[in-house]
Order: structure tokens, then sequence, then C-alpha cells
């Protein structure tokens, strides 16, 4: 089955439910989601779209986000969602990288644009009113492309379960960008086997607060939801409190998708702030029986400002605080844990609510075999390996990299490390890759950080590490270099350590601090928002390395 062919059914089966809605707008039926996506098809084949044409994306939520991502793969066409917080010119490289001809894009990131530096690039389409705002001078249409009328050009090939669908940018730095090519079957088996986790049904409703572009979103918060007839519905505004709490109240969502700093945070600042506001209550909260009543208590007040009906609430993309979800367990709130990679559309485990297990992702999904290599024989830990269905054909124009991540028998390397128990319910215990999961799930290449770090003057080499939830550069710096710069500095510097008293460590100290701040300033500029640095650690010695001159990552742990 074909994502086309997925909703097409749904919008017959369903015609005149609500499928698609901001919270404060009027919602698109199905049949109405049908009808549009036909308009947008026509309207891309009048630009010249083809099979295999790929087509950005790079938006906020909003309902017509689906409806051109439809309209693009119904086509047999390829689309590239954008996520919105990638810096500029990772939104320019994964663009040229792709060779996207066609752009959708929101007002909001219009700026994050330069057409006329990608040559690719032929026509750019606003996504609020899905009008044309750019073509190439050589591309420029004959006659307008109007989105709201018939355009008399042959329809396209019906797409086959086996085509590309979607190309995914996980990071789009240059030298690092990393397409996960999805094939329709990839993401509609992913869709099918959800199903044996959670049933949705037409009456459920969705509320959206994670980005689209994201293939957690994608695939379980839309695709899930458009197969079974349910209605999902777009915050206006950013997810903050003041824009979620009203939502939740007017929509009463019976299914969410989270990640786990939104639940963190609410256990932080209101169940734990509350309950260690004093000494009598921070000792009866250690005591097990009291812990477990308070749980229950503000469980229940947390399922009330959920709106009062969640069936399932999921949370994915990184780990969840141990303490955060033992209070959800024992307040009887109907979270459930997932594990999946983008390279398996996402998802490969996980569990339905009621049914979890303190920090396990629960069994692997029916459908997808999964197995430990090389496990520990003391603790059962080793590298995850996945076949099945959902995981992608390899990495878009990048076979060297697509050989690495499956073996010979065509298992595919997830990176992580696990084990499961006796039940076979899954516990990952880590990651083999250098990468970093960010607070909100995001994927942060240390490298790519580390490039920009060591082609500062004065920096001899660098090492990015995760301590407590933030982005810390170790750098090993050149002082001769920086001493060099004091010494230039002259009268100045004199004329301080005279008013100093002769304190000649105090500037060095000072002026130390100075230069660090200037270059994470300098670094940060050029990095989109979760990848940005919070503090500079000079190290006194080099980084220990291997004989091929790697750094010893482990040592310095990069896995905190």
């Amino acid at each position: 089955m074909t994502l086309k062919e997925m909703l097409s059914q749904s919008c017959a089966r369903y015609s005149g439910r609500p499928a698609l809605s901001f919270v404060h707008g009027k919602p698109l039926s199905y049949r109405e989601l049908g009808e549009l996506t036909r308009r947008i098809g026509d309207m891309l084949r009048s630009l010249g779209l083809r099979p295999g044409t790929r087509v950005g994306i790079l938006s906020g939520n909003m309902p017509h986000w689906p409806a051109a991502y439809y309209a693009v793969i119904s086509e047999g066409a390829v689309v590239v969602p954008i996520l919105p917080d990638f810096h500029p010119d990772e939104v320019h490289n994964i663009l040229e990288h792709s060779g996207s001809e066609i752009l959708f894009v929101s007002d909001k990131y219009r700026e994050q644009t330069s057409p006329g530096n990608l040559p690719a690039l032929r026509h750019m389409i606003r996504l609020e009113d899905l009008s044309l705002v750019y073509s190439r001078p050589a591309d420029q249409p004959a006659v307008p492309a109007p989105v709201d009328e018939r355009a008399s050009f042959a329809r396209s090939p019906e797409p086959l379960e086996e085509d590309l669908a979607a190309i995914i940018y996980t990071s789009g730095t240059t030298g690092r960008s990393k397409g996960v090519m999805l094939t329709h079957k990839n993401i509609v088996f992913d869709v099918m086997q959800c199903q044996t986790i959670h049933q949705v049904y037409p009456e459920d409703v969705f509320l959206s607060i994670l980005p689209l572009s994201h293939t957690y979103e994608n695939t379980l918060g839309l695709h899930l939801a458009i197969a079974c007839g349910a209605s999902v519905y777009y915050l206006e505004k950013p997810p903050t409190a003041a824009a979620l709490l009203p939502a939740l109240k007017k929509i009463r969502p019976t299914l969410m998708l989270s990640v786990p700093l939104v639940i963190e945070k609410i256990y932080r600042n209101q169940v734990l702030a509350k309950f260690t506001a004093n000494r009598f209550m921070e000792a009866a909260y250690r005591f097990p029986p009291v812990r477990k009543l308070l749980h229950k208590l503000a469980g229940n007040k947390l399922y009330d400002t959920f709106g009062g009906r969640l069936k399932f609430f999921g949370i994915g993309g990184a780990r969840l605080d141990p303490q955060a979800e033992r209070f959800l367990k024992e307040g009887g709130f109907p979270y459930a844990i997932g594990y999946g990679l983008t390279e398996t559309a996402p998802l490969i485990a996980g569990a339905d609510a009621f049914k979890t297990r303190l920090q396990s992702t629960g069994p692997p999904m029916q459908g997808v075999q999964m197995k430990i290599e090389d496990p520990n024989p003391a603790t059962g830990v080793g590298e995850i390996l996945v076949k099945g269905e959902n995981v992608m054909p390899g990495y878009y124009r990048d076979m060297a990299l697509t050989r690495t991540v499956f073996t010979d028998d065509g298992w595919f390397r997830t990176g992580d490390l696990g084990c499961f128990d006796r039940d076979g319910y899954l516990y990952i215990k880590g990651r083999s890759k250098t990468m970093i999961v960010g607070a909100s799930g995001e994927n942060i290449y240390p490298e790519d950080i580390e490039a920009l770090l060591n082609n500062i003057r004065g920096i001899n080499e660098s090492l990015v590490v995760q301590q407590k939830g933030k982005l810390v550069a170790m750098v090993h710096m050149n002082w001769e270099e920086f001493e060099a710069n004091l010494r230039q500095m002259g009268q100045e510097a004199r004329s301080y350590i005279q008013e100093k008293t002769g304190d000649a460590m105090a500037l060095y100290h000072e002026k130390t601090d100075e230069w660090l701040e200037e270059i994470k300033q300098k670094v940060n500029q050029r990095l989109n928002k979760f990848s940005q640095i919070h503090k500079i650690k000079p190290v006194a010695e080099p980084f220990e390395k291997t004989p091929t001159q790697k750094i010893k990552r482990y040592l310095y742990g990069h896995k905190h």
C-alpha cells in the first residue's frame, strides 16, 4: 500500500469527518482534504513536477502542511521536510543536497531561503494561501498556476510502494548532510504496525505539538491519524504553557505525542516543587506510601489539565528522566514510551499505556525483528540490530555511509546499546555513536560544532560533550598565541596591572574569560538553537587519542 492509497481510502471512508484544523480554526473534512490535495497536485504538475522531483517543505505545523505533503507523494514525487529550527545555512545545504526544485515555505521562514543561490530551485509556494511567490526567470509559468482552479495537465502515474516518498535530513551542516530515504512501504508499514500497539479510531482527537518535519510526529501524529479517520489539531503558536493550556481545554485530546522535556518540566516545576516546598513535605515525600498517594492526586490533576479524556500520551525522541517516569506511573497517567529512529520510519519498539515498565521502551513492534549483537556476558548489553519493512533503503547520495550501517546479511545497525528482559522488553543503555540527543529529542552532532571551534585561531582541538543536559565545549587552546595577544595589548595591559597593584593574574583571567565568551558567541551565531554551546571549558593537556589520532571520546563523558 502507498501513502496515496491510504489517503484515498480514508477520504472515501470518512468523507464528512473532520481531518485537520487549527485549534481555533474551521476543520478541513476528509473530503475537503482529498480535494485540496488533488488541486495542489494539479498546480505542481503545471509547474513541471514529475515523478521523482524533490519538493521541500519549510514551515511550522498547519493544515496546509499535510495537504502539500500528500500532494507531492501522490504525484510520485519526493517530499523533503525541513525542521524549522535548522539554521539558514543548514536549510540551504539541505535544499542543495536534495536537489529540491520546488519549495513550500511559510512567511515566518521565507528569509531563511535565498532561491537565487540554489541552482536547482525553480519555484517557491507560500504555504498559508498556496500562492506562487517565486519562479526562476527561465521557469516563469506562461499562465499563473492558482490552486483553486482545475488544471488540464496529464495525471502522474500511480506511485508504487517501493518508490521513494520522503528524504528526511537529520543534520544539514556542510559536509555532513545525511538524508534518510523512506519509501511508501517503509512509512505505511510503520503506520499499520503502530496499530498493534494502540488502536486508533475515527472518534480520536490528536493535538499536535511536535514539528511535522520530524519523523516521529509525521508518522505517528499525522499518517496514523489519517489512516484511522481521526482528527488532528495544530496550535497557532509555539507550544508554550500560555498556548497549550487553553488548547488542551478546548480540544480535549485523546492522543498526544511529546518529548521528555515537556513532562520533565511539569514534574520539576509543579509536582516536585510543591511536594518539597518545606522540610515536613520533603520528609513525607520520601516515604513511599505517601509519595504514591501524592503522585496519584497530582496525576489526576494533570489528567484533568490535559482535558480529561487522554488515552495515550506517547513519549519519544530522548530518554525520560526516571523520577518523572515514576511520577507518571504512580499517578496513573496514560503514558507510553517508544523507541525508533528516522532510519526506521521511525517506530521499532513500544508498549501501550499501562503496559509500560519503568525505563523500558517496551517490546519490539510486531513484524519487526530485533537482536543484540555481541552482548556483554555479564549484562546482556550490546548494539541493537533491526530488520523490517520499515527500515530505510539507505542515505540519499551516500552509498558509502549506507554500507557502514548495514551488516552483510542485511541487519540495520541502530548505533544504540540495549538489552532485553526475560519478557522481551527492551531497555536502552546508551549510544554507541557520538550523536548527542538534545533535551527535546533533537539530533546533535558534536563533530559539526567541533569543526567550527577548531577553525578558530587560538584553538588547537575541541570536544563537545553533554553535561546536565547542556552542551559544553572542552577546548585545548594555543596559550602561546593567547599570551602573544595579551602582550599586544601593550599600554592597556600595563595600566590595568598598575591600577590593580600589580595583579597580573587578574588581568590574565579576565582576558581569558572575555576571549572564551567571544569564541562562544562567534560559534553560536552559526548554529541552530538546539546545538548552541552553553559553556567553553579550557583543558590544560591535549586530548588522549587513538593510534589513528581520533580523540578517545569515552574518556571525556560524551554520553552523559
